[in-house]
């Protein structure tokens, strides 16, 4: 087989930037079919805001086992007043003439996104596959596959079981004289932010599997280092406001970290790095 010739600097940027317009265009087409349903989605994200989520349910059935179980213990430390966020219509609020014009359109960009994720993948693939073996190429399709699947179930995680968490914490502070006034941008804004976040955490095993495939990294390398990425977790978790946020960010970004550390012992290759 004849061997490839060295690509330079000006043709790796000019297959950059074609890779980069192909995802963009991808993205707007995404963005355009997204934006039929991004009101639906709304619908969905605002769901949390009566106050009964899973959360409260789960709560309703403890707590009414403890009643019929051990009724002192009840008494004694008021459980009735856990279950006592009220289930109201909650609405969100705008304060600018065009405001929720511009958060149908963020919303439809993310959704835009997610939609054109494999698209999104393939190119960065034909980006990087020049470099790789024929063995290695094979992986195109299972690598995007993947690569789609863990940000959609991150995106899902992250709406069904923790933000429902969130949302109830902060309502669980509502009180005689206290009361939420959620404003839309903030209250979208913050959603959008963390779904993104969830789904690049997702990501983690499927990025770390590629680089230990690029001979970047390797498990050893990666189980001796299970204490910076806890400090790393905490680091990115930091930058959001409140303790429950910052928690329910850490955990998993760890927990990923360490499904990718056994992935990689699992389906990484099998002799050493030679760059680590």
């Amino acid at each position: 087989m004849a061997k490839q010739q060295p690509v330079s600097l000006t043709e790796h940027l000019a297959e950059l930037r074609k890779r980069l317009i192909i995802a963009l265009v991808a993205v707007v087409i995404g963005m355009g079919v997204a934006w039929n349903f991004s009101t639906d989605l709304l619908k969905f994200v605002e769901k949390p805001l009566t106050g009964k989520t899973y959360l409260t349910e789960l709560k309703k059935t403890v707590y009414d086992e403890v009643k019929t179980r051990y009724p002192e213990i009840y008494t004694h430390y008021k459980l009735e007043q856990e279950t006592a966020i009220p289930v109201k219509a909650r609405m969100l609020n705008y304060t600018a003439p065009l405001e929720p014009f511009f958060v149908q359109c963020k919303i439809s960009m993310l959704a835009g996104f997610i939609l054109a994720l494999p698209m999104v993948f393939f190119q960065i693939w034909q980006f990087i596959a020049p470099g790789l073996t024929r063995k290695e190429k094979r992986m195109a399709l299972p690598f995007i596959s993947a690569s789609f699947i863990s940000f959609c179930v991150g995106a899902i995680f992250f709406l069904i079981v923790i933000w429902p968490v969130i949302i109830n914490f902060s309502l669980s502070y509502e009180a005689e004289g206290l009361q939420s006034w959620f404003n839309l941008s903030l209250y979208i804004n913050f959603c959008l932010r963390l779904i993104l976040i969830f789904g690049l955490i997702f990501e983690l095993p499927i990025i770390i599997l590629l680089l230990s495939r690029l001979r970047i990294v390797n498990y050893r390398f990666l189980a001796k280092n299970r204490k910076y990425a806890l400090l790393a977790s905490s680091i990115v978790a930091a930058f959001h406001a409140d303790l429950i946020t910052m928690f329910v960010v850490m955990v998993p970004i760890y927990l990923m970290y360490e499904i990718s550390v056994w992935v990689v012992f699992l389906f990484g290759p099998k002799k050493p790095a030679h760059a680590v």
